[in-house]
């Protein structure tokens, strides 16, 4: 399900969208509005996953919303003027549809937005977890990467050790983890353990500690200057931010 809403300075206008949107069985519409400025309040109150926006209003223009809501919500542009199209486009929006906007052509823009939603929460999810073989034959477990607080390497398996104080024991060698995890916010920074970044909670010296963990994990000589160089761009990072 797609939450949305509607800013539209015209009445007539946010009808119709409406009878539209509840033909479409993925669409929820969650709040609309004819004050472009009330318009930004509920974006940020709502975060509404897409956003019908009018172009042409007033005190507020649909370009200038745009430039002021970043990339968090998926756009579809309304108006009733075409020259307005290739502005809207240069903002990466989903679509333009003209007014007054028929049915097909409304689906037409909201099916081509279901396939590329749908690919990327799909795109998410197989990012988020690992299927490892465990120590019960034949058994494949699938464990959520975002509870994963290190792993540490052990010859021929490891050891998962999780949020929880859970510890899984996993037949593969840390090299394969290592390089399916890399994307994911997860660092070697020794021959023996992997620690994921998001579980950090200090660095001290050549020394990491990792939450719920009483003992630091020690980095690798061979590891050290990729692992500072990471923390340091993810420091300059966060300071631009």
């Amino acid at each position: 399900m797609i939450d949305c809403i509607i800013i539209d300075d015209e009445q007539h206008a946010i009808d119709l969208l409406k009878e539209h949107i509840d033909q479409v069985h993925f669409l929820r519409l969650v709040s609309t509005t004819t004050d472009p400025v009330r318009g930004l309040t509920m974006i940020t109150d709502l975060r509404p996953r897409l956003i019908f926006l009018d172009v042409q209003m007033p005190n507020l223009t649909g370009i200038e919303i745009l430039n002021l809501v970043g990339k968090d919500s998926y756009i579809i542009m309304t108006t009733a003027y075409k020259e307005y199209a290739l502005e809207g486009f240069e903002h990466a929006v989903v679509d333009y549809l003209l007014k007054p906007i028929a049915f097909v052509r409304f689906l037409k823009a909201v099916n081509r937005l279901w396939t590329f939603h749908n690919a990327t929460q799909l795109k998410n999810d197989q990012d988020s977890y690992v299927f490892v073989k465990t120590e019960q034959k034949g058994k494949l477990l699938k464990i959520d990467s975002g509870r994963i607080t290190y792993i540490e390497g052990l010859g021929n398996y490891v050891v998962i050790q999780m949020d929880d104080q859970r510890k899984i024991t996993a037949y593969l060698k840390l090299k394969e983890l290592a390089e399916h995890l890399s994307t994911m916010g997860f660092v070697r920074i020794h021959k023996s353990f992997i620690i994921s970044l998001s579980h950090l909670t200090a660095i001290e010296g050549n020394m990491v500690r990792i939450l719920n963990e009483t003992k630091p994990i020690v980095i690798g000589e061979a590891y050290k200057k990729d692992f500072f160089e990471l923390v340091n761009a993810k420091l300059l990072s966060s300071k631009r931010e």
